[in-house]
């Protein structure tokens, strides 16, 4: 969808983007095209797609899977997306015959008007054969990776776009500034890989902030298993980084006995001084395991 395109189709529907939302509308057919290889689409894959706005990205994946289910907070762009995509939405009601077949003739689209973090926590599913692909509303983007990342069974891939400051998070190692809490709570789960800046003039209208696209691909084992051991992992995770310059042993004394937080600190060659930012996710999956089953 070109960026002409896009303005006609708003000024026909006589819609006024609404900030709070992040409603900003990647339009750059060469990014759309590189988000699209990162995520290294077959023609069987099960795609969910978070905030598809006027559907510019939607399009190219339905031309490289098996199925997308799109998920759009605004009625007012649910009701565009049924115009633009009704072939598309009439081939899931119908469903195809074979994968062959859905790639043939295109994927099916599924359509759902909801709020996607909503819909994430209340209908919880296995996503295991699924991966996300989205530009992700900035907004929310964090809650929403987070919580398919600490999902029974996560998307194998997820290909995001979003704020450059959290791309950075989620690139980020040990022992560096933007190393924290979102790290931590996504690389238990996944690997980051890849990614890629977007500038701002691929967007209508433009962002005030610059944009990336980052790959993500689900571990093989989880550090820290779903369950009550996940609980212990979020809160050992927060509690350390609330205060950065603070030593972690004396922030986790606040839910923790002492003797029991040394002993641990000790076994996994960790010093009493470390602040949570020297911690790789392995340590901090470690030491999660040991508050668990030590006792007081």
């Amino acid at each position: 969808m070109k960026l002409s395109e896009m303005k006609r189709v708003l000024a026909a529907g006589d819609i006024q983007l609404t900030k709070s939302l992040g409603q900003n509308f990647l339009h750059d057919v060469n990014q759309l095209h590189r988000i699209v290889a990162l995520a290294q689409l077959t023609a069987t894959d099960r795609i969910l797609e978070v905030g598809p706005g006027l559907g510019p990205l939607t399009a190219f994946l339905l031309q490289h899977t098996k199925h997308v289910l799109a998920i759009e907070k605004d009625a007012r762009l649910v009701a565009v997306l049924k115009q633009s995509f009704a072939n598309a939405m009439a081939s899931y009601a119908t469903s195809c015959v074979t994968a062959d077949a859905c790639a043939t003739r295109g994927g099916s689209l599924e359509l759902l008007h909801a709020d996607a973090l909503d819909f994430l926590k209340q209908q919880p599913r296995d996503w295991a054969e699924w991966k996300l692909v989205a530009n992700l509303p900035y907004s929310v983007a964090s809650p929403i990776l987070v919580e398919l990342a600490q999902a029974n069974s996560g998307p194998a891939m997820m290909v995001a776009t979003l704020q450059i400051e959290v791309a950075r998070r989620l690139m980020a190692l040990a022992d560096s500034k933007d190393y924290g809490v979102l790290t931590v709570l996504i690389q238990a789960a996944y690997e980051p890989t890849s990614w890629f800046k977007i500038p701002a003039g691929s967007f209508f209208p433009e962002p005030d902030v610059e944009s990336a696209c980052v790959c993500l691909t689900r571990r093989a084992k989880a550090l820290v298993q779903p369950g009550p051991q996940q609980g212990i992992f979020v809160r050992v995770v927060k509690r350390s980084f609330s205060q950065r310059r603070k030593m972690m042993l004396k922030l986790l004394k606040q839910d923790w006995p002492a003797e029991r937080l040394v002993n641990a600190f000790e076994a996994l060659k960790i010093s009493t001084t470390a602040r949570a930012e020297n911690l790789t996710p392995e340590q901090f999956a470690a030491l999660t395991t040991l508050l668990c089953n030590s006792t007081t």
